[in-house]
């Protein structure tokens, strides 16, 4: 089949690798020309990927309207605050007839508060076929063919399948659904949360609070997700939990390491600054989740705490304290009402 993977970033370079190794012809597109043809000449992703071996199956291309000419299924793999841009990019090239989005980004757009879906949607028009693939997926695991399972969701479940049956292999395994909303909100809501695990290690709390973090914030994933059209069991899935698990105490998580170095006293300005090109997309998305909360009545608190240190300047220290001596309540109280 062939494939065409835009976005040059780890996660990105990683699928393009997996792609060519499950016997497909992979074309591998980057926004920046000069960079995608110092990738071409080295090849290696020097700026995401250090130490990997591009091999000479890939294609990389700069101009997307080559990238994606004859492709079947086209991988967006851009961070969520550049899906749109990205999209914009493809629109006159894209044909809805022939090809199918796989969408491998997770986040809610700055100020719109959409869905990548629901952006793919807008700008390439309703009838689209549309996959959203998501999961506990760190790049630097896949790459190195950790074992690794993740799912991929459709309202056309024959699509889900083919795009299921495209990517598998022993090493990476996928599951399908129907729940697009659920597991997008999933992927993006984790990485609010995993904010909040890394302030929980910047202050050496020990593990009693990370767990306690991890239990309550799935429950936050869950209400709001269900406000916002998802279904429960979605969150109990690989985009919920086991997203939420592998983000909250992974050493490659970029969302926990944000918030390890709030929990170490540095500015939010700062971190971002230091990390580069590097993307953490829980800052944004906390603004988003944020706002989905408050405009539909939804019981956030954690996600709430996260929001008021990143964007409002409040002490990590005092959010620890005002979430532990909140009113008491009843464990399930809300949960899924």
């Amino acid at each position: 089949m062939k494939i065409s993977v835009l976005s040059d970033g780890a996660w990105g370079t990683v699928l393009a690798l997996l792609l060519c190794g499950n016997g497909h012809k992979v074309k591998l597109w980057g926004p920046f020309p000069d960079y995608v043809r110092e990738m071409a000449k080295k090849r290696e992703n020097t700026r995401f990927l250090p130490g990997t071996h591009l091999g000479a199956e890939l294609q990389l291309e700069e101009n997307i309207s080559e990238a994606v000419k004859g492709a079947e299924l086209i991988v967006l793999a851009a961070p969520s605050q550049y899906l749109r841009e990205t999209l914009i990019k493809l629109k006159d090239s894209f044909n809805a007839n022939t090809q199918i989005i796989v969408n491998v980004a997770k986040g809610i757009e700055n100020g719109s508060f959409k869905r990548m879906s629901e952006l793919c949607f807008e700008i390439l028009g309703q009838g689209i076929s549309y996959v959203a693939l998501s999961g506990p997926s760190h790049a630097e695991e896949v790459v190195r063919k950790c074992p690794t399972a993740v799912v991929v969701a459709s309202s056309n479940l024959e699509k889900a399948k083919l795009v299921q049956s495209v990517f598998m292999n022993d090493y990476f395994r996928i599951y399908t659904s129907d729940d697009i909303g659920g597991v997008e909100l999933g992927g993006a809501l984790k990485n609010v949360l995993a904010i909040a695990a890394g302030v929980i290690d910047g202050m050496k709390l020990g593990d009693n609070p990370k767990a306690a973090l991890i239990t309550r914030g799935i429950a936050e994933m869950a209400r709001l997700g269900i406000a916002l059209g998802g279904r429960y069991e979605t969150f109990s899935g690989l985009s919920g939990i086991g997203d939420l698990i592998v983000t909250c105490v992974s050493g490659f998580s970029r969302n926990r390491h944000v918030g390890e170095e709030l929990g170490r006293g540095k500015k939010i300005d700062d971190i971002i600054s230091a990390m580069g090109m590097v993307v953490a997309e829980g800052v944004k998305t906390t603004a988003g989740a944020y706002e989905l909360a408050r405009s539909n009545n939804v019981d956030t608190p954690i996600i709430n705490e996260v929001y008021s240190v990143l964007y409002k300047g409040k002490d990590p220290r005092t959010a620890l304290s005002d979430l532990m001596t909140r009113k008491a309540r009843h464990e399930h109280d809300g949960i899924c009402d």
